[in-house]
C-alpha cells in the first residue's frame, strides 16, 4: 500500500438533515454517512472536498489519519460558548492553534511522526470526541497540551512564557491520554509541566448552584428551562456552568499570580534533565543487576568446581572418551571438560599437575589436528 488515509467527521449538537446527507453524498459515493457521522478511508485517491469546510458548515469534530504520519484532530465550537481570546493566547503555533470561522471557533491540533504500529485511525475519535464537551465547560487542559505539543516542536522561542498551566494536570482524563497518545506528546514534558498544576476541583457545590440560579431573574430562569428542553446535546447545560464558574471564580485555571510562569526553554531544559536523569538511574540499575548476575555465576561455577574436584579422575577419564570417538562435537566436550579442569587447578593452586597431564595428553593425540587446534584456541 503505497498510501492511506482515514477521515472522520461527527456532529454532536445536532443531526445532519436529509438534505445535507444527500449533499455529503455527492461528496464521497463509498463513505459510510449517518445522521451524525461521515467516514471514509482512501488508498489511492483523497477526498473530493476541503475537510475544514465540511466541519465548518456540518460537523462539529474533524479526525484525520495518514500513514505518512500525520494526525489531526479539529473541533468545533459555538463562538458565543468559546472565549476566543482564551483560545487564542492558550495556542499561538502551527501545532495547535485557534481561528474564528462565522459564528464558529476551530481548534485544531497537528503533529507528524513516525509510529511503528499501523494504525487505520478507525478507533480514535470515540477516546477523543468528548475533549470538545470538556472544553466548552470550561476545562482548558487540552489546550495547555497543545501549547506544549508547540514547544515539544520548537515553535517558540526559549522566551516563550507557558499560558496559565490548568488545574488537574497530574490526573489526566481518558480522553486527554488518548490526545497525548495520539499527537504523540511527550509524556515526560507533561510530567515536566504538572508539577506546578493544582488538584483538579470537584464540581460545582449543589448548594452554591442552588443559590446562585435562585438569584437570577424569574424570565431568565424560565429561558433557561426552556433551552433545556429545545437545546441541543448538553449545550444550554455547559453554557450554564459556564456563567456560573465565571461569576464565582472557580475557574480551572490556576491563578496566575501565584505560580510563576515557566518559558519553553525552562521546560525544555526540565524535560532533558529529567531524561538524563533516567537514563542514569537505568544504567545504575542494570549495571547492579548485572553485578549480581556476576555474582550469582561465580557462586554457582565456585559449587560447580566443587563438585567437579570430588570426581577428578572421572572427569579425565570422561575427556579421553570424547576423544576417542574422533568427532568435532565430542572434541567440543572434552575441551570444555578441560576448562573446568584447568580452573580447578588454579582454585586448588595445582596448575603445575594440571598441565603435566595436558601434556600427556596432548602427546598422546599429537595427530588429532582438529583437536589440537581446539585446544589452542581455548588456550590450554
Amino acid at each position: 500500500m503505497s498510501e492511506y488515509q482515514y477521515y472522520d467527521f461527527r456532529a454532536i449538537d445536532r443531526a445532519l438533515t436529509k438534505a445535507e446527507m444527500a449533499e455529503l453524498r455527492s461528496v464521497s459515493t463509498r463513505a459510510a454517512i449517518t445522521s451524525t457521522s461521515f467516514t471514509n478511508h482512501y488508498e489511492w485517491g483523497d477526498l473530493k472536498a476541503d475537510p475544514l469546510k465540511l466541519l465548518e458548515k456540518y460537523f462539529d469534530t474533524f479526525l484525520y489519519v495518514a500513514n505518512w504520519g500525520t494526525r489531526e484532530l479539529c473541533v468545533r465550537l459555538p463562538l458565543e460558548l468559546a472565549d476566543y481570546k482564551v483560545l487564542r493566547a492558550v495556542l499561538p503555533g502551527e501545532a495547535a492553534q485557534a481561528r474564528k470561522s462565522g459564528n464558529s471557533v476551530i481548534v485544531a491540533f497537528e503533529n507528524q511522526f513516525e509510529d511503528d504500529d499501523w494504525d487505520d485511525g478507525t478507533g480514535w475519535m470515540g477516546s477523543l470526541m468528548s475533549l470538545r464537551s470538556d472544553l466548552l465547560r470550561g476545562d482548558l487542559r487540552c489546550l495547555y497540551l497543545g501549547w506544549l505539543l508547540c514547544a515539544q516542536n520548537e515553535e517558540f522561542g526559549e522566551d516563550e512564557l507557558e499560558p496559565a498551566v490548568p488545574a488537574g494536570l497530574g490526573e489526566l482524563s481518558a480522553p486527554l491520554h488518548s490526545l497525548i497518545e495520539f499527537l504523540g506528546i511527550d509524556e515526560d514534558l507533561v510530567e515536566v509541566a504538572a508539577t506546578v498544576s493544582a488538584p483538579l476541583k470537584a464540581g460545582p457545590d449543589r448548594e452554591e448552584l442552588a443559590t446562585w440560579i435562585e438569584s437570577l431573574p424569574e424570565k431568565e430562569k424560565n429561558n433557561l428551562l426552556v433551552a433545556a428542553v429545545s437545546g441541543p446535546g448538553e449545550r444550554w447545560k455547559n453554557g450554564l456552568l459556564r456563567r456560573f464558574e465565571q461569576q464565582n471564580a472557580r475557574r480551572a485555571l490556576s491563578a496566575p499570580d501565584t505560580i510563576c510562569r515557566r518559558t519553553a526553554g525552562d521546560l525544555l531544559g526540565l524535560l532533558h534533565a529529567r531524561v538524563e536523569k533516567r537514563a542514569r538511574l537505568l544504567e545504575a540499575k542494570r549495571a547492579a543487576q548485572a553485578a549480581r548476575r556476576n555474582a550469582e555465576d561465580e557462586a554457582n561455577r565456585s559449587r560447580y568446581l566443587d563438585q567437579l574436584g570430588k570426581r577428578e579422575e572421572a572427569t579425565w577419564n570422561r575427556i579421553v572418551a570424547h576423544i576417542q570417538k574422533r568427532q568435532p562435537n565430542e572434541y567440543d566436550k572434552a575441551v570444555n571438560l578441560l576448562i573446568d579442569l584447568r580452573d580447578l587447578a588454579l582454585r586448588q593452586s595445582r596448575v603445575a599437575a594440571f598441565q603435566s597431564a595436558l601434556g600427556e595428553l596432548r602427546q598422546e593425540h599429537a595427530a588429532k589436528e582438529s583437536l589440537l587446534r581446539r585446544l589452542a584456541k581455548a588456550k590450554l
